[in-house]
């Protein structure tokens, strides 16, 4: 059964279904069979298209993020089945506290989350992205343990630090900057 996730209001929905490209691991811990991924492109939307893989870091699963056009990033330490199976808001949740920690303002945040009020799940398609969460799975893992753990208080502080790291796919730019040069915003 292919899973969208509704927008929360009609209304408010400048933008249609948005897509986060989710690695087989990841789809089949969703419970998506391979026939019900959405095929068609997804609509316009200023930031566009993530890809998504579930990771172990000490046994526990996490859902790493990465967006396509600026790899801006985020992990989702020790997130449950319940918690998977409602993807969309395991994405809108942890992207929200992410722009807000980046000190966006309120309303540029919102603008954002209104591009992903519905998602869909697609297939990978882009070697370099799944390279740069590859890298990244491996710099989550080494920032985690070396910090108390997946219930750290230092998760925000990580996330807000591996954004900061020189990406080659981005010729060594931060994925911050990208993200403020995108929308304008002075940083």
């Amino acid at each position: 059964m292919l899973r969208i996730f509704p927008p929360v209001s009609k209304a408010l929905c400048f933008f249609g279904m948005q897509l986060i490209r989710c690695t087989k691991k990841l789809q089949k811990e969703v419970g998506i069979k391979s026939t019900d991924l959405v095929t068609l492109n997804p609509d316009f939307s200023y930031l566009g298209q993530w890809h998504a893989n579930l990771i172990y870091i000490n046994g526990r699963k996490c859902v790493l993020f990465a967006n396509d056009r600026t790899l801006l990033n985020f992990i989702s330490p020790d997130v449950s089945r319940a918690q998977i199976k409602d993807f969309g808001n395991l994405f809108r949740t942890w992207l929200s506290a992410v722009l807000h920690h980046e000190g966006l303002e309120p309303a540029l945040v919102q603008q954002i989350l209104t591009e992903y009020e519905e998602v869909g799940i697609a297939k990978t398609e882009s070697r370099s992205v799944l390279g740069s969460l590859n890298d990244l799975a491996f710099h989550y893992e080494f920032l985690i343990q070396d910090s108390d753990g997946l219930h750290s208080p230092e998760i925000p502080d990580i996330i807000y630090k591996l954004n900061r790291m020189p990406m080659s796919p981005l010729k060594l730019v931060f994925p911050n900057k990208e993200l403020r040069a995108l929308y304008g915003v002075a940083t």
